[in-house]
C-alpha cells in the first residue's frame, strides 16, 4: 500500500475504517450468526411487543426436555460454553457473549438475538458450542437450539483477558461485579407479591436483544421483554463495566391487572449471621453474608442505615419516603479477618446501590428478612414499593441507575457507621447495642449529642467514647424493651441539632 498514490491510500484507509466500525453479521466470528440481514430493530419495537403481549393471556415459556431438566448439579456444571465459540470472539469489539445451556434448575427456554447495524440476527448453536461430558448431549443441545441465559465478557481486570462481569439467567434475575470483585447479591427486573400469603409471582425475561458495540465502545446495550401472569415490560439496560460497574435501566410496564404489592429495582441477597446476631450453630466464621446492611438516602436528604438480620420468623419492614435519592444493600467490611472464609471470599463481594432517575413519587423501601439456615439461600429482599401500585391497562414508566460499589456512596459526611454489635451490658442483664463510627475526633465527641429512642420500653443509657481502632468513636446504648416481643431502635448523632451521620435503625426481636 505504501507505493499507492496518497489519494488511493486515503480511500483505502476510509474503507477499512468503515468496515471495522460497521462490523456486519457476515464478519462475525464465534457462534453462528446468519449472514442474511434480519428485521429492523429499535427499543420502541420492544415497547410495542410488551404492550401487545399485555393484551393476551400469559403463556408459559417453553421448557427443556426431561432428560435435561432431571440432570443433577454435578452433571450440569460439566456443561460449559466453548470460549472459542463466543459471540464476537476474535472480532475488534471488546465485548463477547457466552450462552447458558438448559438443564438442572434452569429449564425455561428464552430467545436471544444480537443486533448489528440496526438489524436482528437470531443466534444458532452447533455441536461445538458447548463443552459437554459426552457427544450425545452436545447433539441434543444443538438440536434444541435454545438457551436459558447469557453472560457478557469484557477486559475488566486486565487489558488482555475478557472477564465475565454480568449474567442474566433465571426468571428476571441478573448479577454483576465491578473490578476486583466476585459475584454476590442478585438483582431482578421486578418483584411481585413478595412475602404474601398466596405466594410470590416471578416474572421472566423471555426474550433478549444484545446490541453489538463498535470497536471503540466501552459500553453495551441489552434489551429484554419481561412477562408474567400480571404484567409485561420492556427493559433497556445500558451497561458500563468498570470500577464501579454501572447499569442505567429504563422500564415501561404494562399491567394485566391491578398490582398493589409490586417491587421496583429489587435486590436479593443473603445474610446468615454477624456481630448483631451470632450464629445459632457452631461456625468458625464470625460473619457469613453477602450484604451487611440496608442503606437509604431519603428524599429529604436523611441517610439511614439498617443492619440486616436472620430472624426466627418472617420480618417485613417499611421505610416511608417520597422521591427517594437512593437505596442499596451494602457489604461494608472489606477485611478477610471479619469473615475468615477462604472459599466464599465474602470480603470481595459487591454492594449494590439503586439511584432513581427522575421522581418516583410516594411509597416506601420495603425490606424482607426471611429465616434461613443455609447460606445457599437468598433470604434478604429490598425494593421500592410505589404507594399506588400498578393499575391494569395503564403503562408505568421509570428509570434508575444501578452501581456495584465497595460501599454506600458517601453523600454528605465522611463519618460512617462501620460496625454494629449486640449483647448485654457488662456485669448486668441489660440489653445493649454497640455502634462504631469512623472519622470522629475526641474534640468532635465533646460537641456531639446522642439522640436515641425506642418505640416500646425505654432507653437506659447512651454513652459515646473515643475508639482509636476505627479512628472514630464507639456508642453504647442500653435499653429495656419491657414486655414487648419486638422493638424498633433509632439512634443518630447530631451537632447543633443537625445530623452528622446516618440514622441507625434496628428491629430488636425477643
Amino acid at each position: 500500500m505504501t507505493h499507492l498514490p496518497f489519494s488511493f491510500r486515503l480511500i483505502y484507509a476510509l474503507i477499512l475504517f468503515f468496515v471495522l466500525m460497521a462490523e456486519p453479521g457476515a464478519a462475525h466470528s464465534g457462534l453462528d450468526v446468519p449472514e442474511r440481514s434480519g428485521d429492523k430493530f429499535s427499543h420502541d419495537i420492544v415497547v410495542q411487543l410488551a404492550g401487545d403481549l399485555a393484551r393476551e393471556p400469559f403463556r408459559e415459556l417453553p421448557k427443556a426436555p426431561e432428560i435435561l431438566s432431571q440432570m443433577d448439579y454435578s452433571t450440569y456444571r460439566q456443561i460449559n460454553f466453548n470460549p472459542d465459540e463466543a459471540v464476537w470472539s476474535g472480532s475488534p469489539t471488546r465485548f463477547s457473549v457466552q450462552l447458558f445451556a438448559p438443564g438442572f434448575l434452569f429449564n425455561d427456554l428464552v430467545d436471544i438475538e444480537v443486533v448489528e447495524n440496526g438489524q436482528v440476527f437470531p443466534l444458532k448453536i452447533s455441536e461445538k458450542s458447548f463443552i459437554v461430558p459426552d457427544e450425545s448431549l452436545g447433539r441434543l443441545l444443538a438440536d434444541l437450539g435454545k438457551f436459558t441465559g447469557f453472560r457478557l465478557h469484557y477486559p475488566l481486570n486486565s487489558h488482555d483477558y475478557q472477564d465475565e462481569f454480568i449474567v442474566f439467567q433465571g426468571a428476571s434475575y441478573f448479577r454483576a461485579v465491578s473490578r476486583g470483585q466476585v459475584y454476590g447479591l442478585s438483582m431482578r427486573g421486578l418483584a411481585i407479591d413478595v412475602a404474601q400469603p398466596a405466594g410470590e409471582e416471578f416474572p421472566v425475561f423471555r426474550h433478549f436483544w444484545i446490541e453489538r458495540p463498535s470497536v471503540y465502545q466501552n459500553s453495551i446495550i441489552v434489551h429484554a421483554l419481561l412477562d408474567s401472569k400480571s404484567v409485561t415490560g420492556a427493559y433497556r439496560f445500558a451497561i458500563y463495566p468498570g470500577s464501579p460497574t454501572c447499569v442505567d435501566v429504563d422500564v415501561v410496564l404494562f399491567p394485566r391487572r391491578d398490582i398493589q404489592n409490586v417491587g421496583l429495582a429489587p435486590l436479593t441477597s443473603m445474610y446468615m449471621h454477624g456481630p448483631m446476631n451470632p450464629s445459632r450453630k457452631p461456625d468458625y466464621r464470625p460473619a457469613v453474608h453477602d450484604s451487611k446492611g440496608l442503606a437509604m438516602m431519603r428524599g429529604n436528604g436523611e441517610r439511614l442505615w439498617r443492619p440486616l438480620n436472620n430472624p426466627r420468623t418472617l420480618q417485613v419492614s417499611a421505610f416511608l419516603d417520597e422521591n427517594p435519592r437512593g437505596f442499596g444493600l451494602i457489604q461494608r467490611q472489606r477485611q478477610f479477618d471479619y469473615y475468615q472464609d477462604l472459599e466464599a471470599y465474602y470480603h470481595c463481594r459487591p454492594s449494590a446501590w439503586v439511584e432513581p432517575l427522575g421522581d418516583w413519587g410516594k411509597g416506601h423501601v420495603e425490606l424482607v428478612e426471611i429465616p434461613s439456615d443455609s447460606e445457599a439461600n437468598d433470604n434478604i429482599v429490598a425494593y421500592w414499593k410505589p404507594a399506588e401500585g400498578l393499575k391494569e391497562g395503564r403503562p408505568f414508566s421509570y428509570s434508575y441507575r444501578l452501581t456495584w460499589p465497595e460501599d454506600e456512596p458517601l453523600m454528605n459526611s465522611g463519618i460512617r457507621i462501620v460496625r454494629s454489635a449486640a449483647g448485654k451490658k457488662l456485669f448486668t442483664d441489660k440489653k445493649e447495642v454497640v455502634i462504631d463510627y469512623s472519622h470522629l475526633t475526641a474534640e468532635d465527641i465533646h460537641n456531639i449529642d446522642v439522640v436515641a429512642s425506642i418505640n416500646h420500653g425505654s432507653i437506659l443509657e447512651a454513652r459515646l467514647q473515643p475508639n482509636p481502632y476505627t479512628g472514630g468513636a464507639r456508642l453504647f446504648v442500653s435499653f429495656n424493651p419491657e414486655n414487648a416481643r419486638t422493638a424498633e431502635l433509632r439512634v443518630r448523632l447530631t451537632r447543633d441539632q443537625k445530623p452528622v451521620t446516618a440514622t441507625w435503625l434496628y428491629r430488636w426481636i425477643n
